[in-house]
């Protein structure tokens, strides 16, 4: 059944309040919301009003960095304290269909059935659905993609979302939004066992790169303000993963529906370790706003 999100609504409903407690945050968190979010808010509502026109907002970050749960708080303040239309969109919502994937993984490399890195992502769906929020009327719809992690699918698409109306600013997050190519000597050598057992020739992780160099510049380009949520280190992904997971488990009332067991996650985080790396080197000096996380997901400063 289609859910039209018409322009008044919050991508979180209510107050911080309520959010906090829908997002099963602590009741502190409101403090991170009014310190950090807060302020960016007001720069991107800001922004918006000077130029006069839609605004991409890009929020990037490592798997289980608060990612989604910051584009959530952002529409809420945006929508609540600076009356700006918000339309939300994740990467995690344009990736290719299963059997899209499966194709990529008879003709290129196996790797490619798991979902996530470069490559893996309906780019033209991506380009459209910018392209149709950044134009629209206000009686326009648009239809927003949803993907099922559960099925590791698209949701059909009278399962989308319909966004009504013309959006101020446009919050787009995923997790390797705003990526580059890695120059071609550092794709030599493996990063961790995954690539050394099954990508030892190079061709999987070469096609990804050859992908964001060839393809993701069209996506990305629609980028205005772009923000980065940045580990301490590369190893709290795996404890943040997990957390999410968690949750997820929570969510469904303990069944086991599409949850992985910890080596389940660890061999999925491995698809996203290289480019993890990468970022967590590259994105800082181009980023325009770098929220620096601690060891237990706390927000520490902003740049």
């Amino acid at each position: 059944m289609r859910r039209e999100i018409k322009m008044t609504d919050a991508h979180v409903a209510g107050d911080l309040t309520t959010a906090i407690r829908q997002e099963r945050l602590p009741p502190g968190y409101e403090a991170i919301v009014k310190k950090y979010y807060a302020p960016l808010a007001a720069a991107f509502a800001k922004r918006q009003t000077e130029r006069a026109r839609p605004i991409v907002v890009g929020i990037s970050g490592p798997q289980g960095s608060g990612k989604s749960t910051l584009a959530k708080f952002l529409a809420l303040l945006l929508q609540s304290e600076h009356d700006k239309h918000v339309a939300v969109l994740s990467l995690d919502d344009i990736y290719l269909t299963k059997a899209q994937r499966q194709i990529l993984a008879n003709d290129i490399h196996t790797m490619f059935t798991t979902r996530g890195p470069p490559g893996t992502h309906d780019v033209n769906l991506g380009c459209s659905v910018l392209g149709r929020l950044i134009k629209a009327k206000p009686d326009d719809v648009t239809m927003i993609p949803r993907f099922d992690k559960s099925t590791d699918d698209r949701c059909r698409e009278d399962q989308w979302d319909r966004y009504k109306g013309a959006p101020d600013i446009i919050l787009f997050e995923g997790w390797c939004v705003g990526v580059r190519p890695q120059p071609e000597n550092a794709l030599t050598e493996p990063v961790n066992d995954l690539e050394r057992l099954e990508d030892a020739s190079g061709a999987w992780r070469r096609y990804v790169n050859d992908a964001i160099a060839q393809d993701y510049p069209a996506l990305f380009n629609h980028i205005d303000i772009l923000v980065y949520v940045k580990p301490p280190e590369f190893e709290c992904v795996f404890k943040w993963r997990r957390l999410q997971e968690t949750k997820l488990m929570k969510a469904v009332d303990g069944v086991k529906f599409g949850i992985m067991g910890d080596s389940e996650l660890k061999r999925f985080i491995m698809h996203y370790e290289r480019l993890t790396r990468f970022m967590m080197e590259d994105l800082p000096g181009r980023a325009d706003v770098v929220l620096e996380l601690d060891n237990e997901q706390q927000v520490v400063s902003v740049v």
